[in-house]
């Protein structure tokens, strides 16, 4: 089956708006915490707030746009994959996604298929990875 733009991939049938609002959260807060590790390597992160910002950004063009999931995605089950094949994003659409973020408002405006605007601008959805 081939999946187009007329056909996009949705979220995953049988997940509540808030069982995979609650797993994103979960996945963003065991990232941040990453980030602040890896940020007190180079600077001091609880005074040097660009620093675990930058981290984020760039964890998540790593990771998202080769693998299709952070860390902290991993650890509870989503993934950010492509709005129209489900494929993976690439890293710049994955930067793209992480730099509108780590601006905070954009994932705080979600449509009725639980995409931000943040995933809206890179062409993105978070699903539940299959058990």
């Amino acid at each position: 089956m081939t999946i187009s733009a007329d056909h996009p991939v949705p979220p995953t049938p049988g997940t509540s708006f808030s069982q995979i609002l609650g797993r994103r959260f979960g996945a963003l807060v065991i990232d941040w915490l990453l980030c602040i590790l890896v940020a007190n390597t180079f600077a001091d992160p609880f005074r040097d707030g660009w620093a675990p910002v930058l981290v984020l950004i760039v964890e998540y063009g790593f990771f998202i746009g080769l693998f299709a999931q952070t860390p902290g995605m991993y650890i509870t089950r989503v993934r950010c994959v492509s709005w129209v094949s489900g494929g993976r994003i690439g890293v710049l659409r994955a930067l793209l996604r992480g730099a509108l973020l780590a601006l905070v408002v954009p994932a705080l405006i979600m449509d009725v298929n639980r995409r931000g605007l943040h995933d809206r601008a890179a062409g993105s959805v978070v699903t539940s990875v299959a058990r």
